[in-house]
């Protein structure tokens, strides 16, 4: 958020005269990327592997998002509200904290649930260049957990093997249950936001 929604706004801006150039190189991004070998040697030269960073530098901005937040600004906040804030003597700041940012709950609250389940729910990144276990993400830990259930249920005998069955569905669900539930909590609190600025940026007029 702290950098998507500031880029969103810089590119928003008619009189910011790359942000043409700019945006077609962000959207290149979306459509042709390295691959997995080169992107992990390029972590390696950086030296992110196997350090906490690795979540965080190249992840900061999602393209998708910054293009929703990007469109919610140039069709929901008037280009003639910025004339008669500087008139009043406002800068780009003060009007981009005090201007749009509380008229833009809406669509903040739909990109922070966004980048929130992307992070969340990314495991991928764990398994591929963390290598200490005290770094790996929850879902990466109850993944491990499953997959050890699963090799306990299926490496049981003829006997226990209803035990073993039941006792790996237990597990299973529980699995579900953590992986799912801090976003069934949060998702109440801005289902009102999200509920409109799902649509704002998507069409305009």
């Amino acid at each position: 958020m702290l950098f998507t929604l500031p880029a969103a706004y810089v590119l928003s801006r008619k009189d910011f005269k790359p942000r043409k150039i700019i945006m077609f190189f962000f959207t290149f991004t979306m459509f042709f990327n390295g691959g997995l070998i080169p992107t992990y040697m390029l972590m390696k030269e950086i030296k992110f592997i196997d350090k906490p960073w690795v979540f965080i530098i190249p992840f900061c901005v999602n393209v998708f998002n910054l293009i929703i937040t990007r469109t919610f600004f140039e069709s929901s906040i008037p280009h003639e509200l910025y004339e008669a804030a500087q008139l009043d003597g406002c800068t780009h700041f003060k009007y981009f904290g005090k201007i749009v940012l509380p008229l833009s709950k809406a669509v903040v609250s739909v990109i922070a649930l966004y980048y929130t389940v992307g992070h969340w729910n990314d495991f991928f990144t764990g398994l591929v260049y963390i290598r200490t276990a005290t770094l790996h993400p929850l879902q990466n830990i109850l993944r491990n957990i499953l997959i050890s259930n699963q090799v306990f249920a299926s490496g049981a005998g003829s006997v226990g093997a209803g035990y073993a069955q039941q006792y790996a569905d237990q597990v299973k669900y529980a699995i579900i249950i953590v992986s799912t539930l801090p976003i069934l909590v949060v998702y109440p609190f801005i289902q009102k936001y999200f509920d409109k600025g799902v649509m704002f940026g998507a069409v305009k007029g």
